[in-house]
């Protein structure tokens, strides 16, 4: 299996059982929110919202590689676990950057939308 078709599976079935051997020990990580570096934070990241996000959903809508970066579209869904249980949705990209033995070097993510759009879906009503 090549690092696309790997990457393909851990979006489908994401957050659980993600392939954390793609990834170089010093991986850079960026989202809207946070920025730090090394796999185990990453791990660490991921085993976060799986445990405290309700019906994770990770819809990867495409991913090309084009020599050492491979970039994604997707949209990640959860429930928010507070009392009303408001669904939750962010579009967004990802550009991911392998290093000189193909293990991801760099993953930054960007939204299609701002942190309070993000914060104002807690206090919807549903979609």
């Amino acid at each position: 299996m090549n690092i696309v078709e790997a990457l393909q599976t851990d979006y489908a079935r994401f957050p659980e059982n993600q392939t954390y051997s793609l990834y170089s020990e010093d991986v850079f990580f960026k989202d809207p929110l946070t920025s730090f570096s090394g796999v185990a934070r990453y791990r660490s990241m991921i085993h976060f919202i799986a445990r405290w996000f309700k019906a994770v959903q990770m819809e990867l809508h495409s991913i090309e590689q084009t020599g050492d970066r491979i970039d994604t579209t997707w949209t990640l869904r959860w429930v928010a676990p507070i009392p009303w249980q408001p669904p939750m949705a962010i579009s967004g990209r990802s550009e991911l950057t392998l290093n000189e033995v193909g293990l991801i070097r760099s993953h930054v993510d960007y939204w299609d939308c701002s942190r309070l759009d993000v914060l104002r879906q807690l206090f919807s009503t549903g979609r």
